[in-house]
Formats: structure tokens, sequence, C-alpha cells
């Protein structure tokens, strides 16, 4: 493979934000790994994008479990021996305003499993294939939600928790690696997807367009950042 066409992989990218991030990353000219856990709708969705002419391929990949991020990470050393874009888009938000103190746990244990143990284990095996050409840009899909100020607000207290767990982890990572290697939170906004529900004002597209600059900043770009259209905001 040539080494002017870089890789990305974008998790939970069959739909809604993921689903627009592969398609705009191949656009752009990379080679796009859309991951998904699930192979029906993965395997669709790669290849709504292939019939657009775009190169885009499909890994199974679920978040949740370790072993499919460890095999995951395998697949892409093997197939193409480098990743240059890592994103971290797959989440859920399941608690809605229930109290903290008062939902059921397992809400707590999924929410947090997910979006922050998740992106953990998916940061922690695939980091390795960027560090051996010291390359990389790695962005984690957080949210407003994860701000400080927003843990002293009632409701929806699980992924205000995850998201702020996230935030902490991007600025822990970008404090030990090293080469060019950069990562960085960024929150997409209130998005009309199946999380965000119809009524939000900006669309998977838009939201997408609003992440990805974070995909190509060169070495003098931000590390350990959290940003929202663009621009950085307090943790």
């Amino acid at each position: 493979m040539s080494k002017d066409i870089k890789v990305a992989l974008v998790t939970g990218g069959n739909r809604g934000i993921g689903y627009n991030l592969v398609k705009q990353l191949a656009q752009k000219g990379f080679k796009v790994i859309l991951a998904s856990r699930d192979p029906e709708m993965g395997h669709e969705a790669t290849q709504k994008l292939k019939e657009l002419n775009l190169d885009v391929s499909f890994v199974v990949m679920d978040v949740d479990n370790q072993e499919s991020i460890r095999q995951a990470a395998i697949t892409v050393n093997e197939r193409y021996g480098r990743l240059d874009v890592l994103i971290n888009n797959a989440g859920v938000y399941l608690d809605e305003n229930e109290k903290l103190l008062t939902m059921d746990a397992s809400i707590l244990e999924k929410t947090m499993a997910t979006n922050f143990f998740g992106a953990y284990y998916v940061i922690h095996s695939f980091i390795p294939i960027m560090e051996k050409h010291g390359y990389g840009r790695i962005i984690n899909v957080s949210s407003g939600y994860g701000e400080m100020r927003e843990m002293s607000h009632q409701g929806v207290g699980a992924y205000k928790l995850s998201k702020l767990a996230l935030n902490g982890l991007t600025q822990l990572v970008a404090a030990e690696i090293k080469g060019d290697i950069k990562i960085n939170a960024v929150c997409p906004g209130w998005v009309s997807t199946d999380m965000g529900g119809p009524s939000a004002p900006k669309s998977p597209k838009q939201a997408a367009e609003s992440i990805l600059w974070l995909a190509t900043i060169g070495p003098e770009g931000p590390n350990g950042g959290f940003f929202r259209d663009g621009i950085r905001i307090d943790w």
C-alpha cells in the first residue's frame, strides 16, 4: 500500500454521525475502516458507501468486548500495517433524566462500559499500530455534558460521568503519548440521530464536518484539548 494513502477507523460507523464520518473521510481520500458490532448493519452500510466509489471496508468490533477489539486490531494491522486516524464514536445514552442514586446500577455500568472503557480499550489496542510509524490522530467523540460544570446539575448522571471520564482519558493519554500522535475530544453538539432525536438542530453530516478537522491537524496542532465547532472549551 502506498505510503501516501492514510488509513482511518471509525467505531459505531454504520449509522448517524459515525456513518457520515466514514463517508467524509473516504471523500477526503482516506482508506476507511467502518467498525460496527452488528455484522449485517455494518456490511450494509459499507456496501452503500462502496456503491458511491468510496474506499471503505468493514471490520466487526464490539467496543464492549475486549477480545473483539483485540481481534479487530490484529485484522487492521495485518490488512494495512498502519492506522493514521482513529475515531472513538460508538456510544450509548441510556439514563434519560433518571437520578444517579436511584437508577438501576446496571445503567451506569453499561454506560461506562461503552462510553469510557470501550474507548479506553480501543485506544489501548490500536495505538501500538500508530506508534510503529510515529504518527496518529485520535478523536474521542464526547459531549458538553462531560464538562465539569455540568456535574452540579441533576439528570443524565450516567452519561455525564462517562463523558467526564472520557475527557479525562483524553488528557491523560495526551500526556503519555510520544511522537506525532495527537488525541483530542470533541463535542458534536445536539445532533438529529437516534440518540439526539428529530428535534435536534444539527444534522449528522454537519456534526461530522465539525469533528473531522482534528483528523488532519499538523504537528503543531492541539493535543489533549476539548472542542466544539472548532473552538477549544474548558473541561
